[in-house]
């Protein structure tokens, strides 16, 4: 064979391999109420997607496809999908088939090059009719005149597909404030009057809005988005709060306005869809500032708290416009607990000790909170006690006849000094 044809054979093995489409890695994620199986592949492309039936499969023709990676176990705790296995039907056709255990409405869909990934092929499965797998009974709901916990909402940054800010030593945000997050709502159950809500409980990603409409379904009565921060210079360091932007609140207005029709709870109750226009944007306005107020109340209490157990990035209150923080309805966090682009503060994100140390200020600033805006008709609104001055009482004798300190007391009551008068109204503090 001359030199020629070799050229040739090896130009045409070359162009080959160039559109060949490579599959290079295969991994699934199981979140609450869906299953997702990503494919890393070497360009973007559009498989044919069809269901067979006798026994039930999902079936994904890629033209010109080559399987370069190991196909994952499916776990058996895992729904919908029993496993997962690859052929070629017919030449220059891979072929993956997802062996189901029910039907499935699947969702499949590209995602361009990231900051760690490049094109994925994603296929979403959901239940048939929608339905989520199957969880335990909810606990039956207490009598309308019922006092009621307050509810927390705990968001934990990331998740899944999604790793977050990656530390020097592969430490992965999304765990790190999972971790964190389990810890935090740990002590809020164990709080009488409290309960926890993870938005997120386990290794999947959550879609931003998707978050907000959880907290929202758990009629939680604050938001708090757990997160570690990440810069360029490794020597940056510290915690920080943010709280929702006027600018974000105010696009947040105009997204929900020209959507009200749907949008039939977001104002205290008051259904949207039969204002106009104006009545509309003053009840969403009047909203959103109410939750900015009391999102600022929040996150100076647990900004203080930070303080006591590390360096502040930001001195005060950020503002932002991160899509968590959009609820109109919902006060609202987000706290970034440490740098994990500084090696230091990277391994107290990997110690379990200082999670608890981060964990334990939430729930400090939080349950601080309550102690001062407490909603009416919970436990924790019922335990709040009052006391009225009487003429020639004095601070520290309020604070020894209700067992507690005279700093909390102060501090409960925003009073700069000690001095009192007749008649003046003090509020106790529970625990203090």
């Amino acid at each position: 064979m001359g030199l020629r044809v070799w050229l040739g054979l090896l130009l045409g093995l070359l162009m080959q391999a160039g559109w060949a489409l490579e599959v290079y890695g295969v991994r699934y994620w199981n979140a609450p109420d869906h299953v997702r199986l990503v494919l890393d592949v070497s360009q973007p492309f559009k498989p044919k997607v069809f269901g067979l039936e006798n026994p039930r499969r999902l079936v994904l023709d890629l033209p010109q496809g080559r399987l370069k990676a190991a196909l994952p176990r499916i776990d058996a705790s895992v729904p919908y999908v029993r496993r997962i296995r690859s052929g070629h039907p017919h030449k220059g056709v891979l072929r993956l088939v997802l062996d189901l255990k029910t039907a499935v409405r699947p969702k499949v869909f590209t995602l361009p090059p990231g900051d760690r990934y490049g094109h994925r092929l994603v296929v979403d499965l959901y239940g048939a009719k929608g339905a989520a797998p199957s969880r335990p009974a909810p606990k039956p709901p207490r009598p309308p005149q019922a006092l009621r916990d307050v509810v927390v909402a705990i968001d934990p940054g990331h998740g899944g597909e999604d790793p977050g800010a990656i530390g020097r030593h592969g430490t992965r945000e999304k765990d790190v404030v999972l971790a964190i997050a389990r810890k935090l709502a740990k002590l809020i159950d164990d709080t009488p009057g409290m309960r926890a809500v993870l938005i997120r409980k386990g290794d999947y990603y959550v879609p931003l809005r998707r978050r907000i409409a959880l907290a929202r379904q758990a009629k939680a009565d604050l938001f708090v988005s757990i997160h570690a921060d990440s810069f360029k210079n490794p020597r940056a360091s510290g915690a920080g709060v943010y709280i929702l932007s006027e600018r974000g609140a105010s696009s947040e207005a105009a997204r929900w306005l020209a959507a009200r029709e749907n949008a039939s709870d977001l104002v205290g109750g008051v259904s949207l869809d039969d204002k106009d226009e104006t009545l509309a944007k003053v009840l969403l306005d009047l909203s959103l500032t109410g939750t900015r107020e009391y999102s600022q109340r929040l996150a100076r209490e647990v900004l203080e708290e930070l303080k006591r157990i590390g360096r502040i990035h930001h001195s005060g209150v950020q503002q932002a416009g991160f899509v968590v923080l959009k609820s109109p309805d919902i006060p609202s966090i987000l706290v970034e607990t440490a740098f994990i682009s500084n090696p230091a503060e990277e391994r107290r994100l990997r110690s379990g000790k200082y999670q608890w140390y981060w964990a334990r200020a939430l729930h400090r600033g939080i349950r601080d909170y309550f102690q001062r805006h407490a909603p009416p008709g919970t436990y924790l609104a019922a335990r709040a006690r009052r006391h009225v001055i009487a003429r020639g009482e004095t601070l520290s004798e309020i604070a020894q006849q209700y067992g507690v300190s005279l700093q909390a007391l102060m501090e409960y009551n925003a009073l700069e000094g000690s001095r009192v008068r007749a008649g003046q109204v003090l509020r106790i503090p529970v625990g203090g």
